[in-house]
């Protein structure tokens, strides 16, 4: 039976407990066959898909082959803030079928993000069928707020909290994490465009990837699981055993307890952990209120297997997923989060750790404390359990800490940079969440800035969100409220300075943990985020960056065909009998505002420090390339590793060019037979249309904007069948137009593939 047959069968196994019980009874019965593997596997781990990537949570840590994660959104395609990142579609079918999302092949949508009820009724199309969602403020939009205390997302059987939120409780934003999965395509469209503001993040896989269940196009009928929502419901509570119940028995769990002193401005070991290969399960914390605040001000730090530096380095208070563990209106969860809690009862607060973290010879805790208040009585616990599965299949917990008292204008924060921590190089794994201040002055204004996520080596974000305080759940700086959600929050801050109760009142926090919609990486990860609308505030943010990353890369490029160089495509065998000649580009990537103007600042942006200068010009300069354009075919060889577990091509091309779309062959080189891939569809262009009427019920408008980015990365996964085993394989691209027209009613802008540069990138194991 082979160990994909073993986690494809986990679904139908209801507690967590239980399916951890049935892995432990299958990988012993069948320690024979795995004990040549015992130290690395030959085949990738498993991919929890659908609903099955909450169920087995528990396997947080394995590596995700095959996989890629991309964020889409209404951003503001020439790089500002306008319409606060509102209402810039793709294109427009009719004045109630507003485009935002448009995706070709299979995959799953795996999370959505409105603004309130903006934008409802949207339409989700799965596999061509139109489905209709609302939310309960769509009926009367103008008066929702005032009328309605509470609303819901519609059909409320299908989209019911915990995996559904709306802004009565987010205070801004309506939330859904309702697995959507689609076989052939997925768009969806908003009916109105009034402050339309949304992104989502949606998973694609390697055709041939091991599965835990098959991906079948979303029914509208078939509401998720009970025992998901149960365990989502759970969040706040604990997720693991206890060591000395049956259930920890039967699953080997460990615990080691104490108690330890902190001294001023000193450090303290908390544990050793020897006991190996072995999964930490929780992490926990206890100590007096009163000593709280100086308690999340010391620092964490965890290291496995004696490596050169720990892996989490981060403040106790922001690691929990707070700013600070001052409890403004003495609430009992400070934090109230899936993998993390903060809990106060009357005499102490607790924290609590859940994130699965493995290790193979050893784990040190430690705490450091920067204060000069020496800090008694912390509780501390950990369990652990054995780890059964070989080592190249998961990876190492990370939680990198970064402290920007002083922003640089016009550039990015940069919240982890993988090619430059504990060691640099190559680090394969998956992002799955941040926890950060966003001001320690009260200031709120900041949180337009743009989320900005590259992962190997693409210069294109594949994740581009609408602002700060979006991608933590909330809208409109959440009114200045607090709220915490099992992944997203804003757990502490008051509403503006005058409100604040003392300094540590100031501190203003928010978090996003990614458990079904983490986002994989195969070589390296740069997360980044705009501090103000164009990277202009200067308020003192401090990060953490959850991730999971083993040294060493599972995405590996093999080659790389360069369009309009002679000696490139005769190596590649390039032909193409209807390109154009190659012709020059001038242009840039999406990467944020080109330049800084003082006299064009947002209202409500945070002036320079003093002594900054404002007169910043080509903060990112456009730079010259050359390609081509076809209406019919092109082929090219590309060489491939043959010990491929699948493999990406990506495609830097001219943007200029609306909806893409080519049919993808691939043969064996030489002489192969071709066999289809799959639609290769990048929809929209460097000119979008930007709807943003004034009413809530205003009709919508026909405007298009043409950003100066007319250069991106695009990616297409082959099939693993077509690719393993080959050291080099054709590849053939038909262009086979959209026909799309900007709006009704707009001639059809002109209809072309662009090419500039394949890459061909193998996915390996570690």
């Amino acid at each position: 039976m082979p160990s994909s047959a073993i986690f494809r069968a986990l679904p139908s196994v209801r507690t967590e407990a239980s399916r951890l019980r049935c892995c432990r009874f299958l990988f012993a019965a069948l320690a024979p066959a795995f004990a040549p593997l015992s130290a690395a596997a030959v085949e990738p781990p498993v991919i929890p898909v659908g609903t099955d990537a909450y169920l087995q949570w528990a396997r947080w840590s394995a590596q995700r082959i095959g996989v890629r994660a991309y964020m889409r959104s209404t951003y503001d395609r020439r790089g500002g803030n306008e319409g606060a990142d509102a209402s810039h579609f793709l294109y427009q079918v009719a004045d109630d079928f507003n485009v935002t999302l448009d995706v070709a092949g299979p995959g799953v949508l795996y999370f959505a993000r409105y603004n309130h009820w903006h934008g409802s009724p949207w339409h989700y199309e799965v596999d061509g069928a139109d489905h209709l969602v609302r939310e309960t403020g769509t009926a009367d939009p103008v008066n929702a707020k005032k009328t309605l205390p509470e609303t819901t997302f519609l059909p409320a059987a299908l989209f019911p909290e915990p995996l559904t939120w709306t802004w009565s409780t987010t205070k801004g934003a309506d939330l859904m994490w309702v697995p959507l999965p689609f076989e052939k395509s997925f768009r969806m469209a908003y009916s109105r465009t009034r402050y339309g503001t949304g992104y989502y993040i949606y998973h694609q896989f390697v055709p041939g990837a091991p599965l835990s269940r098959p991906i079948k196009a979303w029914d509208a009928r078939t509401p998720p699981e009970r025992a998901v929502l149960d365990l989502i419901r759970r969040a706040g509570t604990d997720l693991v055993p206890r060591a000395d119940s049956e259930e920890g028995r039967r699953l080997g769990l460990r615990a080691s307890t104490g108690t330890v002193t902190l001294p001023a401005h000193g450090a303290v070991t908390v544990a050793e952990l020897t006991q190996a290969p072995s999964t930490v399960r929780a992490l926990e914390f206890s100590v007096p209120r009163e000593q709280a605040i100086a308690f999340g001000r010391a620092n964490l730090r965890l290291t496995w297997d004696a490596r050169a530096e720990p892996s989490v380095a981060a403040p106790v208070a922001l690691f929990y997923g707070a700013g600070t563990l001052f409890n403004r209106t003495n609430r009992e969860y400070l934090v109230k989060a899936f993998p993390v809690f903060i809990r106060s009862t009357e005499q102490r607060v607790h924290l609590a750790c859940f994130f699965p973290m493995p290790f193979w010879k050893s784990a040190r805790v430690e705490l450091l404390n920067p204060t000069d208040v020496s800090l008694s009585d912390i509780q501390w616990s950990v369990r652990t359990e054995p780890c059964a599965e070989p080592a190249n299949q998961l990876s190492y917990f990370h939680a990198t800490y970064r402290d920007y008292p002083q922003p640089e204008l016009g550039q990015d924060l940069v919240l982890l940079d993988t090619r430059a921590t504990e060691g640099g190089g190559d680090w394969a794994g998956h992002f799955v969440g941040t926890s950060f201040i966003f001001s320690h002055r009260a200031v709120l204004t900041t949180l337009e800035g743009d989320p900005r996520f590259f992962f190997d080596d693409s210069q294109s974000p594949q994740a581009y969100g609408t602002g700060t305080e979006e991608w933590a759940g909330g809208g409109d700086y959440w009114g200045g409220q607090n709220m915490t959600l099992p992944f997203a929050g804003h757990p502490v801050g008051a509403r503006n300075a005058a409100d604040a109760k003392n300094e540590e009142d100031k501190i203003q926090s928010g978090y996003r943990f990614l458990l079904a919609d983490l986002m994989p990486f195969g070589k390296n990860a740069r997360i980044c985020l705009e501090h103000g609308g164009e990277n202009e505030s200067t308020e003192h943010y401090e990060t953490v960056a959850y991730w999971y990353g083993r040294p060493g890369a599972t995405l590996v490029k093999t080659d790389a065909l360069k369009i309009g160089d002679a000696a490139s495509e005769a190596a590649h065998r390039y032909a193409s009998p209807e390109a154009s000649d190659p012709y020059e580009i001038v242009s840039r990537y999406e990467w944020g505002p080109d330049t800084y103007n003082p006299k064009e600042k947002k209202a409500g942006n945070a002036a320079p420090a003093p002594g900054v200068t404002t007169t910043l010009t080509d903060l990112f300069p456009a730079h010259l390339d050359r390609g081509r354009k076809t209406t019919g075919t092109s082929e090219f060889t590309l060489r491939l590793d043959p010990r491929n577990l699948g493999v990406m091509l990506r495609r830097k091309l001219d943007y200029a060019l609306p909806n893409q779309r080519a049919e993808i062959s691939v043969a064996d080189d030489p002489g192969g037979e071709w066999r289809p891939a799959g639609v290769w569809y990048l929809a929209g262009s460097n000119t979008c249309v930007y709807s943003n009427p004034p009413g809530e019920l205003g009709a919508t408008e026909h405007r298009a904007q043409t950003s100066n980015r007319r250069f991106r990365d695009d990616e297409f996964l082959l099939p693993r069948a077509l690719t393993t085993g080959r050291s080099a394989i054709r590849v053939r691209l038909k262009f086979t137009p959209a026909n799309i027209p900007l709006f009704p009613g707009r001639p059809l802008d002109e209809q072309a593939w662009s090419e500039i540069r394949y890459d061909a990138y193998c996915w390996l194991l570690p």
